[in-house]
């Protein structure tokens, strides 16, 4: 979350492809960092994580309390989503010049989210590390973030229950391929130009994703005539 932060201050005056971009240079030099700090363990990563809940009460225990929490933030984020913050947001995300006419502050707002976000990811990063007890900067680099992107535009935009589907669509879909009992030379390809091709038919014939987004600027009022 502090490291999104020191990302967002400096990137607050680009918007899309260009904070995109921005976001993974900034991602490639954490890497590129992480790989020579001595108490990550460098390129090796860090090993000997203690286990949490797994060695007293099973493997069951824990993907319980992984799908808790998933299905806990998917929550979070829906109501943050349809709440006075989301509107403000969405009206952000919409029309940007728009929104500070009307005297709004799209600057915190826009570190927030990124505070938010990262907060969760690094939170899912920590269940990640207690299950396999094992993390190294090779596992979460460029390929692992366009996987993500992936599940967001597949699953559908704009939605909270949009990536989570894309995210079961595409844990289900590399299984299907080992079937073919491909060698793995192929097989490794043949994976990124799965999720390459996925992003641009969506992208292309469903903007929206599987999942469309609703309308978050419900009246919050019982009426639905003119007030």
């Amino acid at each position: 979350m502090v490291l999104s932060v020191a990302m967002a201050l400096p990137a607050l005056r680009i918007s899309g492809d260009y904070l995109l971009i921005a976001s993974i240079g900034f991602q490639l030099g954490m890497i590129e960092l992480i790989k020579n700090l001595r108490f990550t363990g460098g390129a090796s990563g860090v090993s000997g994580i203690p286990a949490f809940l797994v060695p007293s009460f099973g493997r069951g225990v824990y993907v319980a309390l992984v799908t808790a929490v998933a299905i806990a933030v998917v929550l979070l984020v829906r109501w943050i989503a349809h709440s006075d913050y989301g509107r403000a947001i969405s009206a952000m995300r919409d029309d940007e010049q728009a929104f500070a006419a009307l005297g709004r502050d799209a600057k915190w707002i826009k570190v927030s989210i990124f505070a938010l976000g990262s907060a969760i990811a690094g939170f899912a990063g920590a269940l990640y590390a207690h299950y396999f007890r094992f993390v190294t900067s090779e596992q979460f680099e460029i390929l692992m973030s366009s996987t993500i992107l992936t599940m967001v535009v597949v699953g559908g935009l704009k939605t909270p229950w949009g990536p989570v589907l894309g995210a079961i669509l595409l844990q289900i879909l590399p299984q299907a391929i080992t079937f073919l009992n491909l060698p793995p030379v192929i097989l490794g390809p043949l994976q990124g130009l799965l999720f390459t091709g996925l992003v641009l038919i969506f992208m292309f014939l469903r903007p929206g994703g599987l999942l469309r987004a609703g309308n978050t600027w419900r009246p919050t009022g019982s009426g639905r005539g003119g007030g």
